[in-house]
């Protein structure tokens, strides 16, 4: 279990979390949506302590993160951002990063798992294949598809999908949100998300709003309380809410 405890967190003087407090159960599956500049990011790097909480606590298994070293924390993440970060190595060596010591078996079924295989065996070198800098020679899709399967190499019990399908084609985001699904079976997972419809099927959804949290509830639930997040969802649906 994720629990937060009067969380605070202030950029210089400025404050984004004053006291907030959440719980994500054990392989529950919750996305974090809001307004921009909501605080939804920021969460995401408190837990992943790329920044350090102001006050209050982050406990993972009743374990306060900051009594961790971030070496041990981050083995127990993983962490598939808009961007993901490869490197001018080969495709065998990006997918592998989840798991140092991984055989071409493993490296293979996870590929397969992540809808990577196919479009990999096609290249003239397959798993050889050079990404180039940042993973430049592969498309959006692409390089989603790489660090997703490096995802289901690493079997952390923790994910967190930031933004993952936000910046592809439907086509591409189709075949990823399959392997998404099928990643966070079994796990404790956030979801961040713009798009609303990626996370209407989610366990529970927590709103973001100026650093507050204003509502918690699954997604049939929230559009029947006509507060913040009906509105979104109206807005991208296209659907006209009654007063």
């Amino acid at each position: 279990m994720i629990q937060a405890k009067n969380l605070s967190y202030s950029y210089g003087l400025t404050p984004q979390f004053d006291g907030v407090d959440f719980s994500i159960g054990s392989n529950q599956k919750v996305g974090l949506v809001g307004t921009s500049g909501g605080g939804k990011t920021t969460i995401t790097k408190l837990l992943l302590r790329f920044i350090d909480i102001g006050s209050g606590a982050i406990t993972i298994d009743g374990q306060d993160i900051k009594e961790v070293t971030q070496a041990s924390l981050r083995d127990a993440i993983t962490y598939v951002p808009q961007e993901p970060m490869l490197f001018h190595r080969s495709l065998f060596e990006n997918i592998a990063y989840g798991k140092s010591a991984a055989t071409k078996d493993e490296v293979i079924a996870a590929a397969q798992a992540a809808h990577a295989h196919d479009f990999i065996t096609s290249l003239p070198h397959g798993y050889d294949t050079l990404v180039g800098e940042r993973g430049i020679k592969l498309s959006g899709g692409q390089r989603q598809r790489v660090a997703i399967a490096r995802a289901f190499l690493k079997k952390a019990p923790i994910i967190i999908l930031d933004e993952a399908t936000s910046a592809l084609d439907s086509e591409s985001e189709k075949y990823i949100q399959e392997s998404l699904w099928e990643l966070m079976k079994g796990k404790t997972a956030l979801v961040i998300a713009h798009r609303l419809s990626t996370i209407k099927h989610l366990d529970r959804i927590i709103v973001l709003d100026q650093g507050k949290i204003v509502q918690d509830g699954t997604h049939d639930q929230l559009i029947q309380e006509k507060g913040v997040y009906a509105k979104l969802w109206s807005h991208q649906s296209g659907e006209i809410l009654e007063d």
